[in-house]
């Protein structure tokens, strides 16, 4: 099986609109045997975004139509490829029970999912870790270093694998090393192996694949996959299954470095 499991649409707010057939058409020409699109969900009606444009997550309104779309898909291209159904789903610290009942409305409809962790709490605000080099900056000093920043963002990882939501819960965790994307835009260097491998023992223990995510390659602050490569050959040397994802948000992104992930 080659698959890539980790795709976003044009039903992404911060995306593009490519349609969802060239991505399908480059995924066969490129001889993957599976893809999984994993449209941001929406986030629970009563979180308030904190970024600018308020655009993290698909419109609910869309959620239907979404899921209709790659239904009929799935069955337009069965011969050639196996397309499954899914959404990489915000863990958010506070919003367990929103997002449990979201899962078991939905959960009945999806061949597969990703839990990501995307917003930190911090007091009584949330942040998107991921937004902007200056806003991740400017959470270091607000929370008082970089240091603590890596470790409030495991510790948040760490709850989001403990967290009860249900049957219908991702059994993938989306790039568990996100706070690296910005790791050159600091002069700071953070030695979290140790916090790592606690999050991959935990997967372990509990039975997660894990999301080898491409995508921070191409990021200029981060120059790494999430997670970085020894990690990911660790990963591996515990047992944990690895599902490539390239969380590709235009078709130019699908795929993009699976060989020097995987050679």
């Amino acid at each position: 099986m080659k698959k890539d499991g980790h795709i976003h649409t044009p039903f992404c707010p911060h995306g593009t609109k490519d349609p969802l057939e060239k991505y399908i058409e480059k995924a066969i020409q490129h001889q993957f045997t599976d893809i999984t699109f994993t449209e941001h969900a929406p986030l629970p009606a009563n979180f308030v975004d904190p970024t600018p444009e308020q655009d993290s997550g698909m419109k609910p309104e869309l959620l239907s139509t979404y899921i209709e779309t790659l239904s009929q898909l799935k069955q337009q291209y069965k011969k050639d490829i196996n397309i499954h159904i899914g959404l990489e789903v915000d863990y958010i610290v506070g919003y367990e029970e929103e997002t449990k009942k979201f899962l078991n409305e939905i959960g009945p409809s999806l061949d597969d999912a990703i839990l990501s962790v995307h917003f930190l709490k911090w007091k009584d605000e949330y942040v998107c870790i991921d937004y902007s080099e200056t806003e991740f900056l400017k959470f270091v000093e607000t929370v008082g270093s970089v240091e603590a920043v890596y470790h409030l963002y495991y510790d948040t990882v760490l709850q989001s694998l403990d967290a009860d939501l249900g049957p219908y819960k991702p059994k993938r965790i989306g790039h568990p090393t996100l706070v690296h994307k910005f790791q050159h835009a600091h002069q700071t260097t953070i030695q979290d192996e140790h916090r790592m491998k606690e999050v991959l023992h935990k997967m372990k223990e509990l039975g997660y694949e894990l999301d080898v995510n491409s995508a921070g390659l191409n990021k200029k602050y981060c120059l790494e996959p999430y997670p970085p490569l020894p990690i990911i050959e660790y990963a591996k040397s515990i047992g944990i299954p690895l599902v490539f994802g390239s969380d590709a948000h235009c078709v130019n992104d699908l795929h993009q470095h699976y060989e020097k992930i995987f050679s």
